[in-house]
């Protein structure tokens, strides 16, 4: 195929059609066997037309970490809108940000593994993937904030001992440190965002499902624990209309 002279439209479908195949063949091949010979054949291309979209197979797999972190990051925010918007507590908004996020990451097992599975070999993404991976915990900072701010939130037992720990950016995106006695609240954000993803792993990847009956309702056990940790109470899940 001659993709000389042709529009931005076409080569944008073009350029979606070629990710799209590449979503199924993660499924199949994982990250690490993702090629762009691999992707031409599965949709019926040339290596030369996939070659003129995304040049080397690192394009390709940067374009989908981007596009997965937006989209896992876009359900939470709806969820978390679409929560506020019902006047729902700072709890029931995480709790309902949380689901959105587990609902996408069934849904998109390959895209997950991608984004939160082993590193693939020999791949290293650039800075172009930040600002798309930070907008997940962008919404657990906001959500917190709000908590914060509402008064919603029980003060710790236990201080973070010595200095801060946090980089920059952590407090940027946050919005600065607040003062005590929750001047510590960023740290504990980051463990209820490594809770959760940590917790997503081993769901998506079928670490609990043999010791789990209910995995469903164990995610918001877990979640509504991992919230105690910034003291934010989390309704349970009879008090929540779920998905």
């Amino acid at each position: 195929m001659d993709v000389s002279g042709t529009s931005a439209t076409d080569e944008n479908t073009r350029r979606e059609a070629i990710k799209a195949t590449a979503r199924q063949l993660l499924v199949k091949l994982g990250a690490g066997g993702l090629s762009l010979d691999a992707v031409a054949s599965g949709g019926g291309l040339a290596v030369a037309e996939v070659e003129a979209v995304f040049p080397h197979r690192d394009d390709l797999l940067t374009a989908l970490v981007i596009d997965a972190y937006n989209d896992s990051a876009a359900a939470m925010e709806r969820a978390d809108q679409a929560a506020g918007s019902a006047g729902a507590s700072a709890g029931a908004r995480l709790l309902a940000a949380t689901r959105a996020l587990r609902a996408w990451s069934f849904a998109n097992t390959g895209e997950f593994t991608l984004i939160y599975g082993s590193p693939v070999p020999d791949y290293h993404a650039p800075q172009d993937t930040v600002p798309p991976a930070s907008r997940t915990p962008a919404v657990l900072a906001g959500i917190v904030r709000s908590a914060l701010e509402a008064g919603e939130l029980t003060p710790p037992r236990r201080v973070v001992p010595g200095p801060p720990l946090l980089r920059p950016e952590a407090v940027e995106l946050f919005g600065g440190v607040p003062e005590a006695p929750f001047s510590d609240i960023v740290e504990r954000g980051i463990v209820l965002w490594s809770s959760l993803i940590g917790l997503l792993v081993f769901q998506v990847f079928s670490r609990t499902h043999d010791s789990v009956r209910d995995e469903s309702g164990y995610f918001d056990f877990a979640i509504a624990v991992a919230a105690e940790g910034i003291g934010l109470v989390v309704p349970s899940g009879e008090d929540t209309e779920t998905d």
